[in-house]
């Protein structure tokens, strides 16, 4: 015979709504609670009514936030892409998207678009800012019952469910295995990151060091500028950077802001002079490493990252069970023009 509620409650002494709440994920519950609740029911082999479940949710009409920080970085159009995919198969289930977007790494901002709709959604799928202001929201809304799950960047010393995305450290790494290669294991590098307010960036400048201490002692870093995933800002540091640091022949291009990059190498004259090794497959790279100015990128997979992790906060919903990982890294792809 299934194992019930009410069996559960039984067992933990509690009463079935406070087994209901943690099994469901509605509302706050200590966390001790949650934890022997939680122990119990696996041990008993609890198995949630997905049938009944999925019937609830058509009348419930659950609501998923997505906040994406994608304005002007066409690397998330495939993500929105991913997304709008598992809205689409969904919709049967009385399941609606609510979509918001931003611009830069400003997590005063952030905040205030989370506040915004807060109280219309059941779970957010979060490209989080990596700040104590967003750490903090994260924890308040998972306390009250609205799972988070981060996609493309994680975040630190939160309660959220999950993580969708890329291995940042070992994108860093293979970047600079791809700038050994293409160098000869001799290069004077400067490295353009979007934010240090992204944790993924700051773990594929990591990455990246960390192979360059260990094979590529004939590295250089040079100068590091942050271009906070603008194109017309990369132009802008890009070109400083190199006017001011004549000796650099290899960009390491960590985050956003790639073909700004491309096309201060091009206004100097540079195309062909400087290795460049950056990531991801957007129409602008494709189009610089046609040109001969992008010599490999490393690609991420951003439709599965919208996709996975809309389905992935869609089956906590329903079923209440978290899911099996905490972090679901998608494959990091080297791409060269040969193999576009």
């Amino acid at each position: 015979m299934p194992v019930t509620i009410k069996q559960i409650s039984e067992i933990c002494g509690v009463s079935r709504g406070t087994v209901d709440r943690v099994l469901n994920n509605r509302g706050r519950v200590k966390p001790q609670t949650e934890q022997m609740i939680r122990g119990i029911a696996e041990q008993l082999g609890y198995v949630p009514n997905v049938a009944g479940k999925a019937l609830a949710a058509k009348k419930k009409s659950f609501v998923i936030g997505v906040v994406l920080t994608s304005e002007g970085n066409a690397f998330f159009e495939d993500v929105l892409r991913g997304i709008k995919q598992a809205e689409t198969e969904l919709t049967d289930y009385g399941t609606r998207f609510l979509v918001k977007t931003m611009k830069g790494y400003e997590a005063k901002r952030q905040l205030e678009i989370i506040n915004e709709i807060a109280d219309k959604i059941n779970a957010l799928v979060l490209t989080p800012i990596n700040d104590p202001l967003i750490a903090a929201k994260i924890n308040e809304l998972s306390d009250s019952g609205i799972c988070v799950v981060t996609i493309n960047s994680d975040i630190e010393n939160t309660r959220r469910l999950c993580y969708v995305g890329s291995d940042y450290f070992k994108g860093g790494e293979t970047a600079c295995g791809m700038m050994g290669i293409l160098t000869g294991g001799t290069a004077t590098i400067g490295v353009l990151t979007g934010s240090i307010k992204v944790l993924g960036h700051a773990r594929r400048i990591a990455g990246f060091k960390n192979v360059m201490n260990s094979r590529f002692k004939k590295f250089t870093v040079a100068d590091f500028r942050e271009t906070n995933d603008d194109e017309i800002q990369a132009f802008d540091v890009t070109k400083r950077m190199l006017e001011e640091n004549p000796k650099i022949n290899a960009l390491y291009v960590v985050a956003g802001g790639v073909y700004g990059a491309c096309r201060a190498v091009q206004s100097l004259g540079l195309e062909g002079k400087i290795k460049i090794v950056c990531h991801d497959k957007v129409p602008t790279t494709v189009e610089m490493m046609k040109k001969g100015v992008i010599a490999a990128t490393i690609c991420q997979q951003p439709f599965t990252q919208g996709y996975k992790s809309a389905r992935i906060v869609f089956d906590y919903l329903i079923t209440g069970k978290k899911p099996d990982n905490d972090q679901y890294f998608v494959k990091n792809e080297i791409k060269i023009l040969e193999n576009l």
